[in-house]
């Protein structure tokens, strides 16, 4: 086992001396019980990768996968006005 430091507020710390006076568990047991939750919560999940371009529902305009405002002729019309 490796020691290792968490920083809880107030509420979090107060919360979790209760909970182990009232399960009659450490906190330490009851911290490592949390983090294996969570582990294996995200583990259960397929990771979900984001992309900045339009490989998110991103609007395919013309014959590019650019979305609209990122389009050289809108940019140029945001930073210069409607003229």
């Amino acid at each position: 086992m490796r020691k290792t430091s968490v920083y809880l507020t107030t509420d979090e710390a107060e919360g979790l001396r209760r909970l182990a006076v009232r399960e009659g568990r450490s906190q330490a047991e009851l911290i490592r019980e949390g983090i294996r939750r969570v582990i294996e919560d995200v583990g259960a999940k397929p990771r979900a990768f984001r992309s900045l371009g339009a490989g998110r529902g991103g609007a395919v305009v013309g014959d590019t996968a650019e979305p609209p405002s990122w389009r050289s002729d809108e940019l140029y019309r945001k930073a210069m006005g409607n003229r």
